[in-house]
Order: structure tokens, then sequence, then C-alpha cells
């Protein structure tokens, strides 16, 4: 049985000092010491307590980022815009100062110096770095970074051995992979699981679930489920079960901060809005009207309100609506569940699992490797899943 008292587990984001990877480790410190409750962290519950995951507090953070401002002047600022209690930065300082030394330049969206093959080669031996300084059982690499546009689909992201012949022939300035799917890359080929918690393209690339498999290494994604569309996968096995016709479905979405920033470019939301639409028809087994929009709101800061329109026929063909307003700050929703699946990914990799986890589609919007969006049915995937794990030796 493992000893997950003793099990030290590095914690990799892309995008470290992003509002979810700030909060995130803010948060374990702080439930580390008694500072904080553990409320929002899914495997904090009794279903999991037999799962052997690692603890919140021999998790090890670091990551790459682009971004300059140091972890606990960014805590400060979530904290003054109310994602965390006004004192709580100062009682993880030393924590995050910790954890900013680990935070490394990250690759930028194009770098007309460096060819994508030197980019991995240098930020897998970061990950290389850090793992051995902290003797790290593991590395978990989580993307937390801004959302990109999806790409056209290219003949090299088919199969492993064409990917890397573009990889080793590919010269500076030429984008072979996206950002988010060359972070994949790198983790996988060092043989960390990987994380996709936003939209982007990430592991979801045929030769990247060919070089998982082959290093045996697990991935999931993606685009972390945290509030509108959560509210979705509860309501829409409601409609099923009770044979109401959804007809149509729209929803208008209002965040600030960088996501909302990085949302208003209409490139980077196309990506956002698929996945969050993905569920209505894989649920309901027929096509359903209506749209998604999201919008920039600079002043609400680190939340975000979503207010969705539901037309539905009932008997008789009686047409009915149903309204709801989600609001919730974006980074306190989404923290947790990073933590959540730092944990899971880590002890999947320890007990020998390797491709896509579809069983954490839980935690996903548009969840790798699976149809089941019904979030009673995915929160059992869950369940067995961290049953099977607690019986692994």
């Amino acid at each position: 049985m493992t000893n997950t008292e003793s099990v030290r587990i590095g914690v990799w984001f892309v995008g470290a000092r992003g509002s979810v990877a700030t909060t995130a480790m803010m948060g374990a410190a702080a439930a580390r010491d008694g500072n904080a409750t553990t409320v929002g962290c899914v495997t904090e519950g009794p279903d999991f307590q037999g799962a052997e995951l690692p603890s919140l507090g021999n998790l090890v953070f670091g990551g790459h980022d682009i971004c300059e401002t140091p972890l606990p002047k960014r805590a400060e600022q979530l904290a003054h815009a109310g994602v965390a209690p006004a004192r709580l930065p100062e009682l993880v300082r030393a924590d995050l100062a910790a954890a900013d030394a680990e935070v490394l330049p990250g690759t930028p969206v194009f770098d007309a110096d460096r060819s994508q093959r030197e980019i991995t080669t240098l930020l897998a031996r970061d990950l290389r770095s850090f793992r051995e300084r902290h003797e790290l059982s593991r590395v978990v690499v989580v993307n937390v970074s801004s959302t990109e546009p999806r790409p056209s689909p290219r003949p090299e992201h088919e199969r492993l051995e064409e990917l890397e012949r573009a990889l080793d022939d590919s010269e500076p300035g030429r984008e072979i992979l996206p950002p988010s799917s060359l972070y994949a890359y790198t983790a996988l080929r060092a043989g960390c699981p990987y994380v996709d918690f936003t939209p982007s393209l990430g592991a979801r690339v045929p030769a990247l679930d060919e070089l998982a498999r082959q290093q045996r290494v697990p991935y999931a994604g993606s685009d972390g489920k945290t509030g509108e569309t959560l509210v979705k996968s509860a309501l829409l096995p409601m409609f099923a079960a009770r044979r109401l016709h959804v007809l149509s479905w729209s929803g208008t979405n209002l965040l600030g901060g960088g996501d909302g920033h990085t949302l208003s470019t209409p490139e980077n939301v196309t990506s956002k809005t698929s996945s969050k639409q993905r569920a209505l028809g894989e649920s309901l087994g027929h096509p359903v009207d209506g749209d998604v929009h999201i919008d920039y709101v600079a002043e609400l800061g680190e939340h975000k309100t979503a207010w969705d329109h539901v037309l539905f026929e009932g008997f008789l063909g009686a047409r009915m609506s149903l309204q709801f307003t989600w609001q919730g700050c974006d980074s306190a929703l989404a923290a947790p569940l990073v933590l959540d699946l730092a944990r899971l990914l880590a002890r999947a990799h320890e007990t020998g699992h390797a491709g896509a986890l579809p069983d954490l589609a839980f935690f996903f919007k548009d969840p790798v490797g699976v149809d089941e969006h019904r979030l009673e049915a995915q929160y059992e995937m869950l369940r067995r899943f961290a049953e099977s794990l607690g019986e692994a030796r």
C-alpha cells in the first residue's frame, strides 16, 4: 500500500502565474496548515478516501509562464478581487515565494530564434530538473494557460512517427504544434501525466495519444467544467428522463479577468463555445437550436455570470421554458478541480494507467474518450475509478 504521507508529487503548471494556478497553490498551502477548508475539492470527499491519493500537503509546485508578476503579488491581487480572504496571501507567502522560484519562462506563441524541437528539449530539461532537485516520485503537468485558437488538422498530427519527423526537421519560426500541444508532447515524452484544463488542442492529437500509450503515461481533458456547463450536465438528464423535448438552449456568458479578455478574440472564443455546446446533442440524442455567447466585461474581474434560456415542449405540444443564472468566482471554482486532477493523475500513473482517462469526464466540458455528459453518470464513473485506484497494488 502506498504511504500517501511520504510520496511527494510535483505539479507543473503551464500558466503558473495565472489566476487558477495561483489560487490552487494558495489553497493547497492554506489547507495543509489548517488555514482553509477543502470545500470544492471533490477528492476530499468520502468516496475517495480509499484511493491512495497523494496528500495536498505533499504537492510541490512549479511551472512555466511568460508573465512576470511574482506569485505573492498575484495572490494579493486575487485577495483584493474577492477570490480569497484578505489575510491569506500573507499566511502562505513563504509557500508562494518558494513556488515562484520554480516558475520559468514559457514558450511564446511564435519564436523566431528556436525550432520547436529545440523548444521541447528546453522544456523537458526544466521538467527533469524540477523532478530531480525535489526528489519527486512523479510530476503532473497541468495546462491552465490562455485558450488558443483551434488549428486545422495536419497530416503530421495523425501518426507519432510523422510528428517526430516534422519536429526533427522544424526550423525556427515554423509551428508544427500549437503551444498547448507542444507542452503536452514534452510532458508525455518526459513521462509526465498531462491535464488539459483549457479547450486548447493540447493532447487531443492522435499522434500524442499514441505517444502517451507508448510512454505508459495517462492524460485527461479537456476544458474544466466549473459553471454554466456544470449546471447543464445536471439538468440535461432531467429533460431526457422525463421525455421533455428540448427545442433550444441559448446562453450568454459575461466574463472578466484574463480569461474573458482572451475569449474576446473571435479565433479563441470558438474553442470555448464549441466545447460548451457539445453536451446538448450528445446527451439528448437530437440537434438542439441555440448558441452560446461570451462577452468580456472587464469590471467583473475574477467573477463571471451566465444566463441560460431553455425552451422545451411537453405533453400535447405545450411549450414551456426554464431560465437560470449562475454567478461564480472562476478561479475559486477551478482551483480545487485542478488539485483533484493532479492527485488523480499521479495515482493513475503510479498504478499503470496509460492514454486518455475517460473516467475523469466529470471534470470536463469536452471529455476525451467518452460521450457521456450526464453529471450523475460521470460521477459514478469517477467513483468507480477511484475505487479501482485504491484496489491497485
